[in-house]
């Protein structure tokens, strides 16, 4: 099993840390940061509690003045670079609330080696008209890294993240920034900038819908942000979103002559997988290609037995009347960070254009669950 994330800030991590510290500033008490970091509890902290605690033992330890404090954290930046270091950022928002501008510059740099979204958002709940302007500011950084933070850190619904209700209610001060960045030349932007898209359709999909009519066509790199961007709504089969990007709609289901869905086996245990063959043939009826895509329904049981229903896109193609398609699928039951499995019966379906055309099931199992209905073996009495 790999090691969990929060492994790695470990002794040698956090006394390398405060040897760089200490080639900045000379007085700081190196062996006192890391025996406040690895305190009563350490070992039961996850990833963002000992993240937490690393930022607390430096509040500690570092000079008692903001300003001075981050000074030393500002000397040492440019060489902490990556996840780890998503700590600076941290201190930031934790110690620099009141100190709004040096705090803004500190973001600006600290972002480059790290990254500031989750930084960035109590700020703007505290000063939202200001600190937007600043971030409509970065969206026109030279800096990639800096234009993300313009577009990631205002995004309504960013995971693992401080909630923003007030751009739930009315994303209208996100737009300029999407805006500015919607022809950005950098991947890494134009994924936030549709990540952003995505998260102001699940309130408003209006609004997304009314970008995306209007974005469409203008650039390339325009045009995979719109379809990025657009994904939930095209996965509800939005009526829409779908025409907008060439589909049939639902009523491309009743082009489908046949279709079918099966799973290997009808039973899994926990943190095993499925496999699933799938195949459909179209009517002979029709004048040209029809523009489909194929997703599989899964309907996840939840602790409480209610059912969450996700959708993993199959494939995105045209076919002719008359054409058959067919494809595999693995389907994992390990627990994820965002999502843990449940026994139960789990039911399957192959949608095309949102519509379902063929239905199956997957009773999963825990272990003694699977233990207790495994036929007896040959001499077992």
């Amino acid at each position: 099993m790999p090691e969990p994330l929060k492994a790695m800030y470990d002794l040698p991590f956090l006394r390398q840390f405060a040897a760089i510290v200490a080639s900045a500033w000379p007085s700081f008490p190196g062996e006192d940061f890391v025996r406040r970091a690895t305190a009563a509890g350490w070992e039961e902290l996850e990833l963002k509690g000992r993240m937490r605690r690393i930022t607390t033992s430096l509040g500690e330890t570092l000079p008692p003045n903001y300003p001075e404090a981050l000074d030393v954290l500002l000397a040492v930046c440019d060489r902490c670079s990556g996840f780890p270091y998503l700590f600076f950022p941290d201190f930031v928002e934790m110690y620099g609330l009141a100190d709004w501008e040096r705090s803004m510059a500190a973001l600006e740099r600290f972002t480059v080696q790290s990254s500031a979204e989750f930084a960035i958002r109590p700020f703007i709940l505290r000063e939202p008209e200001r600190t937007m302007a600043r971030m409509e500011a970065w969206s026109r950084h030279d800096n990639e890294h800096v234009r993300r933070l313009a577009s990631e850190g205002c995004r309504p619904r960013l995971p693992w993240a401080q909630a923003l209700p007030p751009f739930k209610r009315d994303p209208s001060p996100i737009l300029p920034i999407l805006e500015q960045l919607k022809a950005d030349p950098s991947l890494y932007v134009r994924k936030s900038v549709a990540n952003n898209l995505n998260d102001i359709a699940k309130d408003h999909p209006d609004v997304v819908k009314a970008i995306a009519a209007r974005w469409m066509g203008q650039h390339p790199l325009t045009d995979w942000i719109v379809r990025r961007g657009c994904r939930s709504l095209v996965g509800a089969a939005d009526p829409e979103a779908l025409a907008l990007f060439g589909y049939e709609g639902t009523a491309a289901a009743e082009l489908v002559a046949s279709a079918e869905i099966a799973a290997l086996r009808p039973e899994a245990e926990l943190g095993g997988s499925t496999e699933l063959r799938y195949a459909l043939r179209l009517k002979d009826e029709g004048a040209g290609p029809v523009r489909l895509r194929l997703e599989l329904a899964v309907g996840y049981v939840k602790s409480g037995g209610k059912i969450s229903e996700k959708r993993f896109l199959l494939g995105d193609k045209r076919a002719m009347p008359g054409a058959g398609i067919q494809g595999e699928k693995r389907l994992d039951w390990k627990d994820l960070s965002t999502r843990k499995h449940y026994a139960g019966l789990h039911r399957l379906a192959l949608l095309v254009n949102g519509a379902a055309v063929a239905e199956t099931s997957v009773l999963l199992r825990d272990a003694a669950q699977a233990a207790s209905a495994a036929p007896a073996r040959s001499g077992d009495a």
